[in-house]
């Protein structure tokens, strides 16, 4: 069983290397006041993907805490 779950680990890994350096080329990330930021565009996916589990894992505590008190 263990050693299923670490191919699991590698295979997985594998895709996220290889959809990483699939995904290099430059977008241009504009804010307000004609700030521009250019950055490849695994920066980007990463960045959104660590933005969205770390407010999943907020609300998830938040509920959790109101529910014990």
């Amino acid at each position: 069983m263990r050693i299923s779950i670490w191919i699991l680990r590698i295979v997985i890994f594998l895709l996220l290397v290889s959809f990483a350096a699939k995904n290099t080329e430059i977008v241009s990330v504009n804010y307000y006041l004609g700030f521009e930021w250019q950055v490849p565009m695994v920066i980007v996916l990463l960045a959104c993907f660590v933005l969205g589990t770390a407010f999943g894992f907020l609300a998830c505590a938040i509920k959790k805490v109101k529910k014990q008190s």
